[in-house]
């Protein structure tokens, strides 16, 4: 196992306040050696990067380079919370790769890492830089979108449906057709809890794959 992942793996086990006591707990320490300053100064900078990067990678999906579980929902409860304060709009969408253990099986787990980057990738660039992207597990993907209804989260979701439903997938000099279903949830009003709000995007999620796959579904 290399170093990163190393640190990935303590990253995980350690939540942001502990992360950050703990940074300010060894410049402390460092700051009362009695040696030359510069010394001091070179310590605690290359302590700041580790920790940077530890952070980083504590709320970082090491494959898609996304937002990882932990760190939705963080963001779910906050954001929601923010919306019910603040009265604003709120969607939540979740994505799921159609068949994808098919692509598993039949072309091997390399290729279903290949097809995850990819539409990773696809995800980032059709939404904006205030929404927050995850990937939640598996061949599943979650975007907040915030101060956004469920008309406008529609419009960025379907286009990326079609993006990925028109995209080349090529895979060992094999072309694949990929399409992704998703669920859309932005009814605030009828729940107080951000996971049943959660929940309702993964209802209309089932619908759309119930219902053939490849569509955007809203939870009514």
């Amino acid at each position: 196992m290399g170093e990163s992942s190393n640190i990935e793996n303590i990253a995980f086990n350690f939540s942001d306040e502990m992360l950050d006591e703990i940074q300010k707990n060894i410049q402390s320490i460092i700051e009362g050696f009695d040696v030359p300053d510069d010394n001091k100064t070179d310590v605690i900078r290359k302590i700041n990067f580790m920790y940077t990067q530890t952070r980083h990678l504590s709320v970082t999906d090491g494959l898609t380079g996304l937002y990882n579980r932990r760190h939705f929902e963080v963001n779910l409860e906050r954001e929601f919370m923010r919306a019910k304060r603040y009265k604003n709009n709120l969607s939540i969408a979740m994505i799921d790769v159609d068949f994808f253990k098919k692509v598993n099986d039949t072309y091997g787990h390399a290729c279903g890492d290949y097809v995850l980057k990819e539409i990773a990738f696809l995800i980032n660039e059709a939404f904006r830089k205030t929404d927050m992207v995850f990937r939640y597990g598996g061949e599943e993907f979650v975007v907040i979108l915030t101060e956004t209804d469920s008309e406008n989260a529609v419009i960025p979701l379907e286009r990326l449906r079609k993006s990925v439903e028109a995209n080349k997938f090529k895979y060992n000099n094999q072309y694949l057709n990929i399409t992704i279903s998703i669920g859309v949830s932005s009814n605030l009003q009828n729940t107080d809890s951000p996971w049943e709000f959660f929940d309702f995007a993964d209802r209309a999620l089932y619908d759309a794959k119930k219902n053939g796959r490849n569509q955007v579904r809203v939870y009514k």
